[in-house]
């Protein structure tokens, strides 16, 4: 059996999770459907459908690209995060002891990922962390939406180049199923408060003001250069240079 219009909508999803596809990259119908061997008709419905959801955009004349969200798009995204996700956690009850495992399980994978090198398997944990936990809470449908908002602030994150740590965010994360498990709901929403916008506030946006702030700083002159004389060394051996050439 080939390969179906979703799968390849859900490769494209997951490797944006994994930061292995930049803000802005193309996707030409051609080049996926040779790597994935299908036809360009299912390549076209799998790019509708991720454009039906806000995470590619289509140019009659440049073909399919992954969204680059501007600095307004990027708050929008991050309300909706925080009416799907708050409104998840405030609810009644405990949660069963299945979902907690399950949600302590995923914790582990993220802390196993935070000691290895495997940056891409790092990044998926993490914002699939919060899809995994809209499961566990008992709505499917609203995890499949947060899904692809959770897909969007990884782009967002990766273009304005977002100092949040990962081991902060897994913290965050530990923190929230720890409320879960003893039934503490409120506190849990707190916690996911303000881990949201801790995310949100680690992010380089350009002023409001200032339209033109990221080309300001990318074109910004360099510093001058020192102009002191450099004195050589007595002998070779006092070099600081001497074991950089060796």
């Amino acid at each position: 059996m080939g390969i179906s219009a979703t799968d390849i909508s859900q490769r494209i999803v997951e490797a944006v999770l994994a930061q292995k596809l930049a803000p802005g990259a193309r996707l030409g119908e051609q080049q996926l459907a040779m790597l994935f061997d299908c036809s360009r008709t299912i390549v076209r419905e799998a790019l509708t459908r991720l454009a039906a959801r806000g995470i590619v955009t289509v140019s009659a004349r440049r073909g399919w690209y992954l969204i680059a969200p501007s600095p307004d798009e990027v708050r929008e995204a991050f309300e909706a995060r925080r009416v799907i996700e708050l409104g998840l956690i405030r609810g009644e009850g405990q949660l069963p002891p299945a979902a907690i495992e399950r949600l302590n399980q995923h914790l582990q994978q993220e802390h196993a990922a935070l000691q290895s090198d495997d940056v891409g398997t790092r990044s998926f944990l993490l914002g699939d962390f919060h899809v995994c936990l809209a499961e566990c809470l008992g709505n499917g449908l609203l995890a499949d939406t947060l899904r692809d908002f959770t897909a969007r602030t990884t782009l967002i994150a990766m273009r304005y180049q977002s100092s949040h740590d990962a081991a902060r965010s897994c913290q965050d994360h530990v923190a929230i199923v720890a409320a879960l498990a003893v039934g503490d709901r409120d506190r849990a929403e707190t916690l996911m408060a303000q881990h949201l916008a801790s995310v949100q506030a680690a992010l380089r946006l350009p002023a409001d003001d200032d339209p033109l702030q990221r080309l300001r700083e990318a074109l910004a002159p360099l510093p001058p250069l020192a102009t002191e004389p450099i004195v050589p060394p007595d002998s070779p051996t006092d070099s600081p240079y001497l074991g950089a050439l060796l």
